[in-house]
């Protein structure tokens, strides 16, 4: 029987998420480091759970890799439903969707976030970002075709962590699966500390999934203002 879902940590809402910057508190990025040490050297990594909290975790946690010097890329496989071209300020498409179609090439949709702040390491390289390009309502079969598969086996070998922002934990099967069989280990986001009804349940449906399930990260704290690092202009994105 799968253990109840554990609570890794919990982090607040993006301090930032106009289209020019998108920032994290001090705090946020401690606990974030936290949850990459849970990751433990696995590459690829799975973010599932509600949607809006995927999202933040998913840009988060990517972010804050890529900040202290890892190589980092982040994919949007909620082709359903993105979101993070908005949330970043990058070009909607073409995208994951288009790659995976063979209507674009990996250099179309590869789009470097430039990072700033002072928890930026000296040297860190760009975070890689990739969209989940233009809405798609057949995501189990966009997500099943083998150029998916020969994509994430590009990704382990060019990036050193991969975050995947994959469909809603309530969806788990059809196109979540399909994403969690190229993970290492998975995470679900959620928006607040689910009693030991809902852990026991999001345990089972993330064991059920086959990745290793790491545990979840809370994202909640609207309207918290704390002081965070900001955007530089030349670039989207801070942590």
């Amino acid at each position: 029987m799968a253990a109840k879902l554990h609570v890794l940590a919990e982090i607040g809402p993006p301090a930032s998420s106009s289209g020019r910057a998108w920032g994290l508190r001090r705090g946020d990025l401690e606990a974030l480091r936290g949850v990459l040490g849970e990751v433990d050297g696995r590459r690829v990594v799975l973010v599932t759970g509600e949607p809006a909290p995927a999202a933040t975790l998913a840009v988060a946690l990517a972010g804050v890799g890529a900040a202290a010097g890892t190589a980092t890329a982040l994919i949007e496989c909620d082709v359903e439903r993105p979101r993070i071209a908005a949330d970043l300020g990058l070009s909607p498409s073409p995208g994951l969707h288009e790659y995976l179609r063979w209507e674009a090439q990996p250099g179309q949709i590869v789009q470097p976030l430039t990072l700033a702040g002072s928890a930026s390491a000296p040297g860190a390289g760009p975070l890689a970002c990739v969209c989940a390009g233009r809405p798609a309502a057949d995501a189990r079969t966009l997500l099943g075709l083998g150029s998916f598969h020969h994509m994430t086996t590009k990704l382990r070998d060019a990036y050193e962590l991969v975050v995947l922002l994959g469909p809603p934990l309530e969806s788990a099967g059809g196109a979540l699966s399909s994403t969690a069989a190229e993970a290492d280990c998975v995470l679900a986001a959620l928006s607040q500390r689910p009693d030991r009804r809902a852990a026991k349940a999001n345990g089972e449906a993330l064991a059920w999934l086959g990745a290793s399930p790491l545990g979840a990260v809370v994202v909640g704290g609207l309207g918290r203002d704390e002081g965070v690092p900001k955007a530089a202009d030349s670039g989207p994105t801070s942590v």
